[in-house]
C-alpha cells in the first residue's frame, strides 16, 4: 500500500489567495489553476478580466508541473531545437506546457500538488505562481 500526500481543497484556496493578491500588486488579472500531485484540478480561479484562453492554459500548467514534478519553465527549456526534450509540447494531447508559471508545490521533498497560473507574462505568472506557495508555506 502507499500512501499519498497531497493538497487539500483548503490549501489550494490559500494557493490562489497568495496569487491573487500578488496579481492585484502587479495589476494583473489572472487564471490560477491547483492540481493534486497526479495533475487533476483541485481548484480553479479566473480573476475579473483573466483572459479566456489563459482558463485552460493555466490548468495545463498546473497538470504539467505536478505530473512532471517540474516547472514548465525547465521543459521550456529543455524543449528547444537541438534539447534532450525538443517537441514533448505535442505530447499527451498537446497538454504539457512549456511557457513559465507552472510549479510543483512540494513538501517534505514530496510533490503534494502544483499551481498554474495564465494571463500575463511568463515572469508574471511565475511570480504569482511562487506567491501562491509563499502564502500557503507561511500559514501552515
Amino acid at each position: 500500500m502507499l500512501t499519498v500526500t497531497r493538497l487539500s481543497l483548503e490549501d489550494a484556496r490559500l494557493l490562489i489567495k497568495g496569487a491573487i493578491e500578488k496579481a492585484v500588486e502587479i495589476s494583473v488579472p489572472m487564471c490560477i489553476a491547483v492540481t493534486d500531485e497526479s495533475g487533476q484540478l483541485i481548484a480553479f480561479e479566473r480573476m475579473d478580466g483573466g483572459k479566456i484562453t489563459s482558463s485552460i492554459i493555466a490548468q495545463d500548467k498546473a497538470f504539467t508541473a505536478a505530473g512532471a514534478k517540474r516547472t514548465t519553465e525547465s521543459y521550456g527549456v529543455a524543449s528547444q531545437p537541438g534539447s534532450p526534450a525538443y517537441g514533448i509540447n505535442s505530447a499527451i494531447g498537446g497538454r504539457l506546457m512549456t511557457v513559465a508559471g507552472g510549479l510543483p508545490v512540494i513538501f517534505n521533498g514530496e510533490v503534494v500538488g502544483a499551481i498554474g497560473v495564465s494571463s500575463g507574462t511568463p515572469a508574471q505568472d511565475t511570480e504569482c505562481a511562487q506567491a501562491g506557495i509563499d502564502y500557503l508555506l507561511r500559514a501552515q
